[in-house]
């Protein structure tokens, strides 16, 4: 079903950093904007009632048309900074509860009545650690928790930065100066609706159904891609036959549907190698994310694409 709708294109290499852009095959059907066309229009993401609940938030749309919430993207304000378990389609006219992870841990105090969007996403390896912890029960409130927890502590200890709340925002901050350096290498290209990362051995795919709303999404999911990159810096780059080898994997995993937090089906892949999550409305894929996993990967005879490599 993937390569159905997904193409690959032209990889663009920097200090060891592999970034292709994805292509869709098809013109989307379904419509929607993003949290960021939305909140000035006044779509509200805010906590459930006064007393709050780490695990949920309620998102209240008062537009006429429906908005994409992105897993992982993060949440700012309110009594913690969260990201979104999964990506939730919010119906038009509705208000929708979302599951999602606190990734500040040492504040629960109010900032704002509502969320605003962060300038980053979470990034790839404590989106996957969330997804792994989810894959048996998606929706599931405060699964993930925990492990979100240790992998932002863990980052913040790895690149030594200290947070007063333990916020995953204050280690973006920190490495400001590395990301700004390394963002001029990997630029949108007009058409693209989604990313193909590797860093090394691990990969992150990224989808979303219409250009233009992977477009506002794509600088906030590179400065989480490149954040983990910053770890992995002039290191063998991965082959062009792992980047089409994975999509031919993710192509033939098994994959469940189950009615999601919002509009359409929630898509759960798990295959040899990796594992992804995804939206689908009346059949169209809306959104995906698939990442690596420590298992065996299968080998692939796809033919390989050309790479770029960026100054």
């Amino acid at each position: 079903m993937i390569e159905e709708f997904i193409q690959l294109g032209e990889p663009v290499l920097h200090r060891g950093v592999v970034i292709a852009p994805l292509f869709p095959r098809r013109q989307p059907v379904a419509e929607y904007v993003t949290v960021e066309e939305a909140i000035p229009l006044g779509f509200q993401v805010c906590e459930v009632d006064e007393a709050g609940s780490v695990p949920e938030l309620e998102a209240r749309n008062p537009l006429d048309a429906n908005v994409l919430l992105y897993d992982g993207e993060e949440l700012l304000g309110a009594k913690q900074n969260r990201i979104l378990n999964v990506t939730v389609l919010a119906a038009a006219h509705a208000e929708t509860r979302i599951p999602v992870s606190c990734v500040e841990e040492g504040r629960w105090s109010s900032r704002s009545a509502a969320f605003a969007t962060s300038p980053s996403h979470a990034y790839p390896e404590l989106r996957r650690v969330k997804a792994q912890r989810l894959s048996a029960a998606p929706l599931a409130r405060g699964a993930a928790q925990g492990a979100v927890w240790d992998e932002v502590r863990g980052k913040a200890a790895r690149l030594g930065v200290q947070s007063p709340t333990g916020a995953q925002r204050d280690i973006f901050a920190a490495r400001e100066h590395v990301l700004t350096d390394l963002r001029k290498a990997f630029p949108f290209a007009p058409g693209q609706a989604g990313t193909l990362l590797a860093l090394g051995d691990r990969l992150c795919l990224d989808f979303v159904s219409r250009p233009e709303a992977f477009a506002r999404l794509y600088p906030k999911l590179v400065d989480g891609y490149l954040l983990d990159a910053v770890e992995h810096l002039d290191r063998e780059p991965a082959s062009e036959e792992r980047l089409t080898g994975f999509l031919a994997a993710a192509d033939a995993a098994p994959s469940k549907r189950h009615p999601s937090a919002g509009l359409g089906d929630d898509l759960r892949l798990a295959g040899a190698g990796l594992l992804g999550s995804g939206l689908t409305l009346d059949d169209e894929l809306v959104q995906l994310c698939v990442f690596s996993a420590d298992e065996e990967r299968p080998r692939t005879s796809v033919a390989r694409p050309s790479r770029r490599r960026a100054a």
